[in-house]
């Protein structure tokens, strides 16, 4: 109840969903056509022999995964699969932590603390309503802006490669496994962040910098999934889940029904 209620009213707020929209159009679609577009049709001399370095200096494992032999076209498949990569991870991450930072203490705000304080939920009912309302949209961000991504990705550079090759196995690992508990942890910190807060500017504030270490973290790990998928992304994915576990039910443990109503510290 209290993740559909949050779910419909964020998705009725424009000022909420449009500017986010518009985010996940530039990072996922506008960025990687232009960088795409870019890299594979320059035929500068200087550029070329640039880009026959970059190609030569990488591991072989990522050289080789290439279905091309042409340096420019090697260079712009390393670009879509390994150098973009990070973006599926931060984007939903943003995106579910600005309606985490809200979900508490926004409702204090708007006069909705007391009735949740005095409903028949219990606090860990409350709790994973807020948890699961925040992380939602930041995996719909995901799916969607992952699926715009590989047509971008194969309309750009397809014709190159042979036809479609993307998305690749590194970044299923990634869509379907790791970011999701990813998500999850940057949630739990910044709900506890929201529930101390006294103000939701206060709480925004706050959470970008709690969940800054997250982020990039979080990138680092994204690379390194779709550059190694197999037994190391399933461990790191793993570890995400018991962490984001394990940080849900402390938060859930810590949540107390005077910080809805504003009246008491959290130790």
């Amino acid at each position: 109840a209290i993740a559909s209620a949050d779910l419909r009213r964020l998705f009725k707020s424009k000022d909420y969903w449009i500017p986010l929209s518009l985010l996940g159009a530039l990072v996922f679609v506008v960025i990687p056509f232009i960088t795409l577009s870019v890299v594979g049709t320059i035929a500068d001399a200087p550029f070329a022999d640039q880009v026959t370095s970059f190609v030569g200096d990488l591991p072989d494992s990522i050289a080789e995964s290439s279905p091309t032999d042409s340096p420019t076209a090697q260079a712009a498949y390393v670009i879509a699969v390994y150098m973009l990569a990070p973006i599926a991870i931060i984007v939903p991450l943003t995106i579910s932590v600005a309606v985490a930072s809200n979900a508490i203490v926004g409702e204090r705000e708007r006069g909705t603390g007391e009735f949740l304080a005095h409903s028949p939920l219990t606090t860990r009912e409350i709790y994973y309503g807020k948890l699961i309302a925040s992380l939602i949209p930041g995996y719909l961000a995901t799916i969607a802006g992952f699926s715009l991504y590989s047509l971008v990705v194969n309309a750009t550079l397809g014709s190159e490669m042979g036809g479609w090759f993307f998305p690749t196995t590194g970044w299923f690992f990634l869509i379907l496994w790791v970011i999701p508990p990813f998500i999850a942890v940057a949630i739990s910190i910044v709900l506890r962040m929201s529930a101390r807060m006294r103000s939701a500017a206060a709480a925004q504030q706050s959470s970008s910098l709690v969940t800054l270490p997250v982020i990039i973290l979080s990138y680092g790990v994204a690379a390194r999934v779709i550059s190694t998928p197999g037994s190391s992304a399933v461990l790191i994915g793993g570890i995400a889940w018991v962490i984001a576990i394990l940080l849900s039910i402390r938060g859930a443990g810590k949540l107390k029904r005077e910080r809805l109503l504003g009246v008491a510290s959290e130790t």
